[in-house]
């Protein structure tokens, strides 16, 4: 195995990680962005006001993007396979 190799493993990895939590971690910053504003406009500072509404919305973004990402993390899953077999 060259360090080429390795590298390349390594960037597939990073990059199928970044994929799958992508969508969830987005969603996640623009709700909170989103309450922050309306919560500096209205000087309300209640921690569960931004608790609450990011975990749903991170929630429903994973079960939207579920079969999505179960695909990638298996084509991920079976591409290392075949590598190894390949070595």
């Amino acid at each position: 195995m060259t360090a080429e190799t390795v590298i390349e493993i390594g960037q597939y990895a990073m990059r199928t990680v970044v994929f799958v939590a992508g969508p969830m971690l987005l969603a996640g910053m623009i709700v909170g962005l989103a309450i922050s504003i309306f919560q500096a406009a209205t000087q309300i500072n209640e921690m569960t006001m931004t608790f609450v509404p990011k975990i749903l919305t991170v929630f429903v973004v994973l079960i939207l993007s579920l079969p999505w990402a179960i695909s990638q993390l298996t084509g991920f899953t079976e591409d290392m396979f075949a590598r190894i077999a390949n070595m």
